[in-house]
């Protein structure tokens, strides 16, 4: 079989950087970059572009405090889309503020990503954030059409250890993220309070009425669960160690 990938940044002081182009390839193109080593996961979606000012400083409190410290402590893999925007943006920012080790993987649409040292694709791409360690970029001109990459992908990596999903704000594409996630059966917790789809998500888990059509089927997954913003920290940390360890 043909192997479709492609290194194409390899600048130490960079990330790595591959260009995949079919999901057969995706196990020689992580022993590419060297993630070989099954470990736990966690997958993180949510809002990029549209965080209030609100809404960024206390994410980047829970980033800072409790996501990048337990990644760390556990030796996760993380992985996101990448680029240097939102939460991806957060987490790679909390990873370099605490001298973090763990992996942190993006991956983001080829057509819609600028690579350091390279021409700029597109007037709407936009760059990879710059702590991630790994890149892989996959076929795709659509935000979201990285969607059940980042799915399998986590997959991949942590092959027979556990996975989850952090759902945090997030808009159009973040639907099209859990439901690729829930698809392979990786649990969700929702963070309410962090706004727009997790909020949606979060009160039609609780019960509430749905808003949005697309919030049932990941309802009755089975697979959803809320933690609320402005509890301890120790709720998500229980929650997602139970999950992991």
């Amino acid at each position: 079989m043909e192997v479709r990938y492609q290194r194409i940044v390899s600048d130490p002081s960079a990330a790595a950087v591959i260009h995949i182009q079919h999901p057969d390839s995706l196990p020689s193109a992580l022993g590419e970059l060297d993630l070989i080593e099954s470990r736990p996961t966690l997958v993180l979606v949510g809002g990029a572009s549209k965080l209030r000012e609100t809404d960024y400083q206390r994410i980047k409190s829970l980033f800072t405090n409790v996501l990048a410290p337990l990644a760390d402590n556990l030796g996760l893999y993380v992985v996101d889309g990448g680029t240097d925007a939102g939460i991806m943006k957060i987490m790679g920012q909390a990873r370099m503020a605490i001298g973090a080790e763990f992996p942190l993987v993006g991956v983001a649409p080829v057509d819609l990503v600028n690579l350091p040292n390279h021409p700029t694709v597109r007037p709407d791409s936009t760059p990879l954030e710059a702590n991630h360690t790994h890149c892989l970029l996959v076929p795709g001109d659509r935000w979201g059409d990285e969607s059940p990459w980042i799915a399998h992908v986590a997959t991949q990596l942590a092959q027979d250890k556990p996975s989850v999903v952090v759902l945090i704000n997030g808009g159009a594409v973040t639907w099209q993220d859990a439901a690729a996630n829930v698809r392979v059966g990786r649990p969700v917790i929702v963070i309410q309070g962090s706004g727009r789809t997790a909020d949606i998500l979060a009160a039609a888990i609780q019960g509430g009425s749905v808003t949005d059509e697309r919030a049932q089927p990941l309802v009755d997954s089975g697979l959803m669960q809320v933690v609320d913003l402005n509890e301890s920290a120790e709720v998500l940390v229980d929650k997602l160690q139970a999950l992991l360890c």
